[in-house]
């Protein structure tokens, strides 16, 4: 069986990660061929190209499928598309990411290809966007669905707006959840080390967000919350992995705090530095308006720290109220301050959260797990 995966670009991202692992795994199984398209990777968000180029007629670029709307370009990156799958003869086409998933499935479905699944990694209409946009998504995402036989979301969240939007069928979803490899996260530890090098002291309670610097992700929400927080608990510290186009802001925004003492900036970290990273944090928040299930979420479980997330998509499927962590209504600034505090000031409850959550996460978000289920999705498919 030929399997072809298409994404828009390969930035460092949930997304992508999810993607590269799942071709990566399915080039194990007994009968699959798998290969990659994907459009230009460029900007402060980093590549994962690499991981993908050193392996021979795995990858191919596809230079005008780009992220933004380009009519021509669209056009272009659509026939191309075409071409490649009418030469290829794949059984199945998945795609991933909201451009490559619109234009993959068109092109797929006039080349002939017999099963087409797309992922969901993340909602491409919603609250986070004007009217204009959502109508234009939802319209484009409408008429993918008609060309596609399966979708997997990493959320049920996802499939439950989907089909409120009249998107597919139910019995055309499936969940699987974003896995990765567990085991250098179940190994975290709290490096002094680490800490040091990054000016955290042993007893500064660490307070970890891993996020692009952009908007949606809930940095503003973390640094209005901040003075209060430091106010009430003056050895906190805020870790903030990521770059992005509003580093430079929050850099700002941290100085004109007078708290630049207390936000450390990592800036772009390469995804093998990010357990060590999760393992000198005592607690992560997630605060993006716009996710369909986070990578950093279950990440921060595997490596035993409780998690406080805003109530979004995919985000109550593993942040489970009092039991891996805490979730509050999106905004809600008092409720975010008084979990970090609650967290903050009880090493027994913070051990207990991790502990469920690390247990949780072994059992549903290993790499192996994920790859499994989708072998057997493309099986069930082609029967």
């Amino acid at each position: 069986m030929r399997v072809t995966h298409v994404i828009t670009r390969l930035i460092v991202g949930g997304a992508q990660e999810n993607t590269i692992a799942s071709v990566l795994g399915l080039r194990q199984q007994a009968g699959l061929e798998v290969d990659l398209i994907s459009g230009p990777t460029y900007g402060p968000e980093g590549s994962l190209e690499a991981s993908v180029r050193q392996i021979p007629g795995l990858l191919t670029l596809v230079p005008e499928l780009i992220r933004a709307v380009h009519p021509l370009k669209d056009f272009i990156a659509l026939r191309k598309l075409e071409k490649i799958f009418r030469a290829r003869k794949p059984d199945v086409v998945h795609t991933h990411s909201g451009k490559a998933g619109v234009l993959g499935r068109l092109a797929a479905a006039r080349a002939g290809v017999p099963a087409i699944v797309h992922t969901i990694h993340g909602p491409s209409f919603g609250d986070f966007q004007g009217a204009l946009a959502n109508a234009v998504f939802t319209a484009a995402e409408r008429r993918a669905a008609r060309v596609t036989t399966h979708f997997v979301t990493v959320a049920n969240a996802m499939r439950d707006q989907y089909l409120a939007a009249g998107i597919g069928r139910p019995a055309q979803y499936t969940r699987i959840f974003s896995g990765f490899p567990l085991a250098p996260f179940l190994a975290a530890t709290n490096d002094p080390a680490l800490r040091a090098r990054l000016g955290l002291a042993p007893e500064d309670i660490v307070v970890g967000k891993i996020a692009r610097l952009f908007e949606l992700k809930g940095h503003a929400d973390l640094f209005a919350a901040a003075p209060e927080l430091v106010r009430r608990q003056p050895r906190l510290k805020f870790l903030l992995v990521g770059d992005g186009k509003w580093r430079s802001r929050f850099e700002n925004l941290a100085r004109a705090l007078r708290l630049e003492n207390h936000f450390v900036f990592t800036g772009l970290v390469p995804p093998a530095e990010i357990p060590a990273l999760t393992g000198i944090m005592d607690v992560l928040v997630h605060l993006s308006r716009r996710e369909g299930l986070a990578r950093a979420l279950p990440q921060a479980l595997a490596a035993g720290k409780p998690v406080i997330a805003y109530d979004c998509d995919g985000a109550k499927e593993i942040c489970r109220e009092d039991e891996t962590g805490f979730l509050i209504p999106p905004g809600d600034h008092e409720q975010l301050i008084n979990r970090i505090l609650l967290l903050a000031e009880n090493p027994a409850l913070r051990q207990r959260l991790g502990h469920h959550g690390q247990e949780f996460v072994r059992e549903n978000f290993a790499v192996e797990r994920m790859v499994d289920e989708l072998h057997a999705l493309y099986l069930r498919l082609a029967r």
